[in-house]
């Protein structure tokens, strides 16, 4: 089994978003040390390896990247955003927020069954893919808005 690749900076996140071409980019938000990363980080090694030709997968630390964690309003962890050909993939979990995914996957599968979802949508050139996933399966929280 192989480790996540971790990136801690700024320029280590842009340069993975604009190099990994032709796959799917996972970037795993959270902290190393949380307990609440470490089911999604199970699901996350487990799969690297059956993923390869498809996805290429990181992790980012909340705190070493505050840029990103701001412009993705990353509020939760753990946060998995996906990109391909440095386009940002939306996917609708049937939740008001598209644009990442909260919480663990509930199983490699389920985690396997999103990669080809957004392999395939972007394939075909779309920038926003349904989830495969069952809504009902699917964490819950609120949204938080400030100052509206």
């Amino acid at each position: 089994m192989s480790l996540l690749r971790d990136l801690k900076a700024k320029v280590e996140v842009d340069t993975a978003i604009r190099s990994t071409a032709d796959k799917v980019l996972v970037l795993r938000f959270g902290k190393s040390d949380s307990s609440e990363c470490l089911p999604i980080d199970d699901v996350l090694m487990k799969t690297q390896e059956q993923l390869r030709n498809m996805a290429d997968i990181y992790t980012v630390d909340v705190d070493g990247v505050p840029i990103y964690t701001q412009y993705f309003e990353i509020t939760y962890t753990p946060a998995t955003v996906f990109f391909f050909n440095g386009q940002h993939i939306k996917i609708d979990w049937g939740t008001p927020d598209h644009t990442k995914f909260i919480g663990s996957f509930q199983s490699k599968q389920d985690f396997i069954d999103v990669v080809e979802v957004v392999y395939r949508g972007a394939m075909k050139g779309k920038l926003s893919v349904k989830s495969p996933l069952d809504p009902t399966s699917l964490p819950k929280y609120d949204l938080l808005y400030k100052d509206l």
